[in-house]
């Protein structure tokens, strides 16, 4: 249902812009200055291009992390520290109602976790042989809480999602801006042909960086947001408590190790930055999650 929604979403998006490029007369306005491009074409086009990838990384998700973690998926416990985490994870995904997900451990030195999957019913959460060292039961609790809060919240299909929306528009505007700098400043390209000059395959890259660029901006903010949702989920699964616990065991460690991709994420700890790289992090900084958490009502 979430699927659907967020697509009816981008649909009905898609549709007034299309409307409005009409109404404004932007296609007719072109055509003038020698710029001959179907603009509804061209969103449509962008679309199957941008949502496509989001989608096949969605669908590929659990797969690929498994993979490029190395998680070992606990299928029959074999010791009590497993037996211990596969009951937690099925308590707590009863009290979020969610589908019991695969749990799984990854062998990395740095306290982490990350929640995974294409839906709250079918989905996976691992946490690092350092998160299992460096917290006492209780944190480790608060941790799985807040991957199972991700899940509840469905925030893989809608940041997935989000990711394909804004790579729609990247590549909508990219190759606009391609179309036009190649058309009316260097009149290299043949519109009857249907043929480019290098002045489109050169501004088309070069707008689809910088594009690219503010779209992650755009991206990380939410998922920054997403994260005080999920560390409030913990703190009602598990208790408040238990989260700042946590979340002070994490400040505690020096060293941050990122996990790759799209995994960064939907890690319990997004490492550290400064300055203008603060707009491209993926958490916000620990002390404010903490302070957050004593705020909360």
């Amino acid at each position: 249902m979430r699927i659907f929604l967020f697509l009816l979403t981008n649909a009905a998006v898609l549709l007034l812009v299309s409307v409005i490029f009409h109404v404004l007369g932007l296609g007719q306005y072109l055509g003038r200055q020698g710029v001959h491009l179907n603009l509804d074409q061209l969103l449509l086009m962008s679309a199957i291009i941008g949502m496509s990838g989001s989608f096949i990384s969605l669908l590929m998700s659990k797969w690929m992390a498994k993979q490029s973690m190395g998680v070992y998926v606990i299928e029959r416990p074999s010791n009590s520290t497993e037996q211990w985490l596969v009951e937690t994870v099925a308590r707590l995904a009863q009290q979020a109602r969610i589908g019991m997900p695969e749990v799984g451990i990854f062998d990395s030195p740095e306290p982490n976790a990350f929640a995974t999957g294409m839906s709250k019913h079918s989905s996976l959460v691992a946490v690092s042989t350092g998160l299992l060292h460096a917290m006492d039961a209780d944190a480790v609790e608060a941790v799985l809480g807040h991957e199972i809060s991700h899940v509840a919240n469905g925030d893989m299909v809608t940041m997935g999602l989000l990711q394909g929306v804004v790579n729609t528009f990247v590549y909508f505007f990219a190759t606009l801006i391609g179309h036009v700098v190649d058309r009316t400043l260097f009149r290299s390209g043949d519109d009857d042909r249907g043929g480019y000059g290098p002045a489109y395959y050169i501004t088309q890259m070069v707008a689809q960086v910088l594009l690219s660029i503010l779209a992650t901006m755009i991206v990380m903010w939410f998922s920054r947001w997403r994260e005080f949702r999920a560390d409030a989920g913990a703190a009602g699964l598990t208790g408040r408590g238990k989260m700042i616990a946590a979340l002070e065991a994490l400040r505690r460690s020096h060293d941050h190790e990122e996990l790759p991709g799209q995994l960064a994420a939907f890690g319990i700890n997004g490492g550290l930055a400064e300055g203008f790289q603060k707009l491209f992090m993926s958490h916000p900084p620990l002390e404010e999650r903490i302070a957050a958490l004593r705020d909360l009502r």
